[in-house]
C-alpha cells in the first residue's frame, strides 16, 4: 500500500534528528506534562536555554495545541504554569569540567593538520570521480596520557572523552574493548570523544577518528557534497535500490518522483553546513575514506541520573 508524501515526509524528518533534538524533544513535553526530569536530563547534555521549537518539530509532536513555532523552553514553562521549571531554567548553570575536542589543545598544529587534510583530497579519473584520500591515517591520543597522576588523568579524560557513550558502549553493551589481548595485553583501547552537537557530528567524528580534527572548515563536507552531484548516476542507482528495499521491508512503495525528491534532499543536506547526514552519505564518506564506517545509535534516550527514559525514534 502507498503511504502518502506527509507521511514519507514526517519519517525523513523524524530520522534526521539528533540525540540533542530528541531530548529537546523531549524536554518540551516533559514541561507539558509536569516531569522535570526531562529538562534536566536536556541541560545536562548542554541544551540551550533559549532553543526555540521549529516547524519541523512541531509536526514530530503532532500536537498544535500545546506546541507552536518559536517557543521555547521558558515560553512552555510559562504557559503551563511550572514554577519549578521556570526556576531551574532562569538559575545560572553550574560550572561544570570544560568539554573539549584533542585538537583544541594546540590550534596550530591543528591548522597544519587541517591543511594537510585538504591537500590529501583527490578526484579519482574516469566516470566516477569521486573524491578519496590519498593517506589512510588513524588517530590515537598520546601515550603519555597513561603516566599522568591520577588526578590529572581523570581530569584529561573527562575532557576529551564521553564518558557517559564509554560506559554504555564497554559496559553495558559490549561493543568496544571486549578482547582481552588488545586491551590488557596490548594495552590498546578505543574512546569515544567528545563531539560538536551540531548538525556536522558526523563529518567529525570521522576526521577525528582519522585525522585527530573537526571539520571546522567543512573540507570534508564540500568533498562529500561535490562527490554527490558529480557521481549522481552512480550513487543514485545505489540509493535507489537500498530505499526500494527499506520500503518494500515496511509494507509500501516509492515512486519515481518520491525517489527523485529523497535524492534532491540528499544532495541539498550535504551542501549545507550544520545539516545532519543521512545513511546515503555515509555511503559516499567511505568511498572518500576509502574504509568502512561503522554506526553504532543509542537505542535508549537515559536522564541526566543515567536513568532510562525511553527509546530512540
Amino acid at each position: 500500500k502507498k503511504l502518502s508524501t506527509s507521511k514519507e515526509d514526517l519519517r525523513q524528518i523524524r530520522n534526521r534528528l539528533s540525540i540533542n533534538d530528541w531530548l529537546f524533544i523531549n524536554a518540551c513535553q516533559g514541561i507539558v506534562n509536569g516531569d522535570i526530569d526531562l529538562v534536566k536530563a536536556y541541560l545536562k547534555q548542554g541544551g540551550d536555554r533559549t532553543r526555540q521549537l521549529t516547524s519541523n518539530e512541531i509536526l514530530v509532536f503532532n500536537d498544535t495545541l500545546n506546541y507552536s513555532v518559536g517557543s521555547s523552553l521558558i515560553d512552555l514553562a510559562i504557559r503551563f504554569h511550572q514554577s519549578d521549571v521556570l526556576t531551574l531554567l532562569l538559575t545560572p548553570a553550574p560550572v561544570e569540567a570544560h568539554k573539549r575536542l584533542p585538537s583544541q589543545s594546540n590550534p596550530d598544529i591543528a591548522a597544519s593538520i587541517r591543511e594537510e587534510v585538504s591537500l590529501s583530497l583527490r578526484q579519482h579519473k574516469g566516470d566516477c570521480p569521486c573524491y578519496y584520500f590519498t593517506q589512510q591515517t588513524t588517530f590515537t591520543l598520546p601515550n603519555d596520557i597513561k603516566h599522568f597522576c591520577d588526578d590529572v588523568h581523570k581530569k584529561v579524560m573527562e575532557e576529551i572523552v564521553d564518558l557517559n557513550v564509554l560506559t554504555e558502549l564497554e559496559e553495558e553493551n559490549s561493543v568496544i574493548n571486549w578482547c582481552v589481548e588488545l586491551v590488557d595485553e596490548l594495552q590498546s583501547k578505543l574512546y569515544p570523544l567528545w563531539n560538536r552537537t551540531a548538525g556536522d557530528c558526523l563529518l567529525d567524528s570521522v576526521l577525528q577518528a582519522t585525522w585527530g580534527v573537526s571539520d571546522r572548515e567543512s573540507t570534508l563536507r564540500r568533498a562529500l557534497a561535490d562527490s554527490l552531484v558529480d557521481c549522481t548516476s552512480q550513487f543514485y542507482i545505489k540509493c535507489k535500490e537500498t530505499e526500494l528495499q527499506q520500503s518494500h521491508a515496511q509494507g509500501f512503495s516509492l515512486d519515481e518522483e518520491q525517489l527523485k525528491a529523497d535524492w534532491s534532499s540528499i544532495l541539498s543536506l550535504a551542501d549545507q553546513k550544520g545539516k545532519s547526514l543521512e545513511q546515503a552519505h555515509i555511503f559516499v564518506l567511505s568511498h572518500i575514506l576509502r574504509r568502512p564506517i561503522i554506526v553504532y545509535g543509542v537505542k535508549i534516550v537515559k536522564n541526566f541520573r543515567g536513568e532510562k527514559l525511553g527509546l530512540v525514534n
